[in-house]
């Protein structure tokens, strides 16, 4: 396997970077909250007609994630799975989604600058952003705004590194765990009249929990920034390195998690991910008279290399991308009731994708599978009116049109052969001899897509609003959907997946008791789904319906609680019959799907010094398969917590996960090869004390 920038201990020259020490926990989610994500500069909470919650410094302070599920548990209308090492499957007002183009769904960012180009997402692209030592994650459940178009079908996740301060000064600190896990965080920021520098840096080894597992990670940010009388420049340099050796599913049986006898065991110990990612943006804001402006060019770069280990013979997948892009936005400023933003997105980016496979079997030959490349082009044009109608009520209207275009190049025979020109070999199973993979001729596809958002914010008193959100979304298919097909398909006749969206939602601050109350009904239209043929096809629906609260309550100076809820039911709302599934599924619940999610936080300030947290995670029972046959029963938590500041520049923590020690599984799901098999899993950990010592200076 690739062993690039791969090291057990981290030299005292990369101790770049860290967060804030411990402290008192601050009000989040509240109605004066300021917001990013949703137009791109701040914005309080009040004035956005969408559910979005911010995860500040200090929630991730406390939790200091191992993995990003950690923080994500806790946000209402997530369903988050944590896969081996640093990998996950996410769900943002629908199921955990899987397959090729699932990741499309969801817009994940970092300070607005999507991690994937468009066309080019991974299911575990989350491990690209260095939300270990972010300023803020925000995360937009429902279609995102019209700023934010690509991919952004049920919700967006965006990272926000720190700003940089005033004052310099630096944080460093050591975090230990089970299992051989150690991490570095460190920290600097300086300032020299007008610039102002900052660079932040993680490294993190983990010896694993199953077998043959583990990973070494690093992750770096670089910043400076420029404050001129009528300009400034912020720019930002992203990089990071993950080299995992990878555990695949616990297939042993119903419950197998359960099982103290096989539940550390490894399935496939020869299987790794070695992933690296590059950005570097500039984000270039100025104003005029009647406005403000903002452009912001970027460059990514991203390599990945892995085993295929729930594939047959496993085959060696090697992709990665490069793209340029660049993000403008004009704002305008006055006194009138009506203001307005509008802009231009443009993004181009060559990709590739290799699958070889070193043992050929029946359908599945040896050699080079798949090879190709495409180059993407996307431009897309967006306006955002907003109208003050009386003091009470806020009108929104945004509009989006997005060109997306694809020119595939394929660097093989065409068509469903070996990498020869020759057929596979017949089998019992395969008598005609056809293989499992099938390669178009080259060709260009292009989507033209239009999204809209209508939303309504009225002030019922102060601090109380009821706000709605109409939206129409839209993701178009990725490159892997259209490129990357099996049997005998020879060209995928893919429609752009279509979302309408309505969300009503309350929100209120009264004394120490803030809360937001949002319902919604979600339809998708041309679904992407692969048939009994193993055909990447169109013309799949689904429903998406849900109620979500979260509410923070200040009992007393000292103690303090917060609950995030939310009951929904994605189902099937078409006749499709998707492979191995023998029965139609219209009005049948998705997998992956739990009804019922929820998360607890009860904080006790014990002094000036000392912090206690206990969590509570709740994880509803879901199905396991699209036929509803097979079942997790869902499970229970427990976290606690404890932070201590000297007040003296040094500060430590404690933190136990599982408290209990329960027994779950992360995801339980069904074998897709086989429809026999019953069920597999990724086995949650036990119970693990991580502790952490830091300084600032």
């Amino acid at each position: 396997m690739k062993t690039s920038f791969r090291f057990k201990s981290l030299p005292l020259a990369m101790l770049l970077a860290a967060g804030s020490a411990p402290g008192v926990m601050a009000q989040e989610n509240i109605l004066e909250t300021i917001i990013v994500t949703s137009e791109r500069r701040e914005t309080q909470l009040q004035d956005i007609p969408a559910s979005i919650y911010s995860l500040g410094s200090e929630t991730l302070d406390l939790i200091r994630h191992v993995h990003i599920g950690e923080v994500l548990y806790s946000v209402p209308g997530v369903v988050f799975n944590r896969g081996n090492g640093q990998e996950s499957l996410l769900g943002i007002r629908s199921p955990v989604l899987t397959g090729a183009g699932s990741c499309g769904s969801f817009q994940t960012s970092q300070d607005g600058i999507p991690l994937r180009g468009a066309g080019f997402c991974n299911v575990n692209q989350l491990f690209e952003a260095n939300t270990e030592q972010a300023a803020n994650i925000e995360i937009v459940r429902g279609p995102g705004s019209v700023l934010y178009g690509v991919n952004a079908l049920h919700g967006a996740i965006n990272v926000i590194t720190p700003s940089l301060g005033q004052e310099p000064g630096g944080d460093i600190s050591i975090d230990m765990g089970p299992n051989e896990y150690a991490r570095l965080n460190a920290g600097i920021n300086t300032r020299q009249g007008k610039h102002a520098f900052g660079a932040y840096f993680n490294g993190a080894t983990d010896g694993g929990y199953l077998d043959d597992s583990g990973f070494d990670q690093q992750k770096l940010n670089l910043s400076h920034q420029y404050d001129g009388s009528d300009i400034s420049i912020t720019t930002v340099l992203a990089a990071t390195n993950l080299n995992q050796e990878t555990a695949g599913y616990l297939d042993r049986g119903f419950e197998a998690y359960k099982n103290d006898a096989v539940r550390r065991s490894n399935e496939n110990p020869e299987a790794f991910r070695d992933a690296q990612s590059f950005r570097l943006h500039s984000r270039i804001e100025g104003s005029t008279e009647n406005g403000s402006w903002m452009l912001t060019p970027y460059y990514r770069d991203t390599d990945m290399t892995f085993l295929m280990h729930f594939l047959p013979g496993t085959p060696l997948e090697e992709n990665g991308h490069e793209s340029f892009g660049l993000q403008s936005m004009y704002s305008s400023e006055g006194d009138g009731p009506l203001s307005w933003t509008a802009g231009v997105d443009f993004e181009v980016s060559e990709g590739f994708l290799k699958q070889t496979q070193a043992f050929g079997f029946g359908s599945f030959p040896t050699g080079k599978q798949y090879d190709f490349t495409v180059d993407a082009t996307m431009i897309s044009p967006y306006v955002l009116l907003e109208y003050q109608s009386t003091e009470q009520d806020q009108l929104t209207l945004g509009l989006r049109y997005e060109f997306l275009e694809y020119d595939y190049d394929n660097l093989m025979i065409d068509g469903n052969t070996a990498q020869d020109g020759s057929s596979c070999s017949p089998s019992a199973f395969n008598p005609a001899g056809t293989c499992r993979y099938s390669r178009p001729g080259d060709r260009t596809d292009d989507f033209d897509n239009y999204s809209l958002q209508l939303g309504w914010i009225h002030d019922l008193e102060s601090n109380v609003q009821f706000f709605t959100n109409v939206s129409l979304a839209f993701r178009a298919p990725q490159a892997t959907e259209l490129y990357r097909l099996q049997q005998n398909q020879l060209v995928a006749d893919l429609e752009s997946e279509e979302m309408e969206s309505i969300e009503v939602g309350y929100r209120a601050s009264r004394g120490n008791l803030s809360y937001t109350l949002a319902a919604y009904y979600m339809q998708k239209d041309n679904v992407i789904f692969q048939d009994s043929g193993r055909n990447n096809v169109s013309g799949g629906a689904t429903k998406h319906r849900g109620l979500e609260l979260n509410t923070q309550y200040n009992i007393n100076e000292a103690w303090s609680f917060t609950l995030t809820t939310s009951y929904a039911r994605h189902t099937y709302d078409s006749n499709v019959a998707p492979r191995g599934v023998s029965v139609l599924l219209d009005g049948k619940d998705i997998d992956t799907a739990p009804k019922l999610t929820g998360n607890a936080k009860l904080n006790w300030q014990m002094n000036n010094n000392s912090n206690m947290n206990l969590e509570w995670v709740h994880m509803g029972p879901y199905y396991s398969d699209e036929s509803n046959l097979f079942k997790y029963e869902g499970h229970d938590l427990l976290n606690l917590r404890y932070q201590y500041d000297s007040g003296n520049n040094w500060y430590m923590s404690a933190r136990v996960t599982n408290l209990l020690d329960t027994k779950y599984a992360e995801r339980a799901d069904v074998n897709a090869f086989s429809a026999f098999s019953g069920d597999r899993y990724f086995v949650g950990q036990d119970r693990s004390l991580y502790l952490t010592v830091g300084s600032r200076f």
